[in-house]
């Protein structure tokens, strides 16, 4: 059970992050929430206010190592623990590599990597110190398998599931510090929204006519492994539309 549990989510103004601070809260949590886009942020502070939950916002750039940590030390200084951290914060403005969209490269590697690190790094040693905590990392079936236009995005999230079990060898067994990569395929979320390449107008349509899954889902299978027994770790969950061939 995760009632009264602290519980940071990153990228939560909207999709997986902001589905998934919406049902920890309902399963008791205490839940801290960041993002760029503070109005967003307010809208689901409302909602889980609403639902008499206990909420901490705060403005967050995952790019930025500072803000990670002022983040968490504002989470401490509040509620004395984090128990739970949900590194979703994510970016997927695929390309092919031909057109040079290097900015977009860097990206990436900023928030879908980097981030994850900054975001790990400013919790684990008060993980370390409790002897205790759970970190969810969103990677993707982009993390497993590999698609033309998504050579870097594939790489960032290919570096999250390896990040993942390096962390569950190090953290799980020696220190009790469960580790959990989550893996989805399509998702009706605004990721889609970043491709600027015009050669995939394609494949965002095609994508927009499966049955994909909704940010629920994958909330729900968050819930699943972090209300998980404290001896039980859910290492890896992949969740595919059941249309999803890939």
């Amino acid at each position: 059970m995760i009632k009264d549990k602290v519980a940071i989510i990153t990228g939560a103004s909207s999709g997986i992050g902001f589905a998934t601070a919406l049902a920890l809260s309902k399963a008791g949590a205490k839940v801290a929430i960041g993002a760029r886009r503070t109005e967003k942020l307010a809208e689901l502070e409302s909602k889980i206010k609403e639902n008499n939950g206990e909420v901490y916002s705060q403005k967050l750039d995952v790019t930025k190592n500072d803000e990670c940590k002022s983040f968490v030390n504002k989470v401490l200084e509040k509620w004395g623990s984090v128990d739970i951290l949900v590194n979703n914060a994510g970016v997927m403005p695929l390309s092919f590599v031909k057109n040079l969209k290097i900015d977009e490269w860097d990206q990436m590697i900023d928030v879908n990597i980097k981030g994850v690190l900054y975001c790990t790094g400013a919790v684990v040693s008060h993980m370390l110190e409790k002897q205790s905590g759970h970190i969810v990392n969103i990677s993707s079936v982009a993390g497993r398998i590999v698609f033309p236009a998504g050579s870097v995005y594939c790489a960032t999230k290919h570096a999250i599931t390896a990040f993942s079990e390096g962390l569950r060898e190090e953290l799980s067994v020696r220190k009790n510090i469960r580790v959990t990569c989550i893996e989805p395929g399509v998702v009706a979320t605004e990721l889609t929204n970043t491709i600027t390449d015009e050669s995939l107008k394609g494949f965002v349509e095609n994508a927009k006519k499966m049955q994909v899954l909704q940010a629920d889902d994958i909330a729900n299978a968050i819930l699943y492994a972090v209300e998980s027994p404290s001896h039980v770790n859910v290492n890896e969950i992949l969740i595919r539309p059941t249309t999803q061939d890939r």
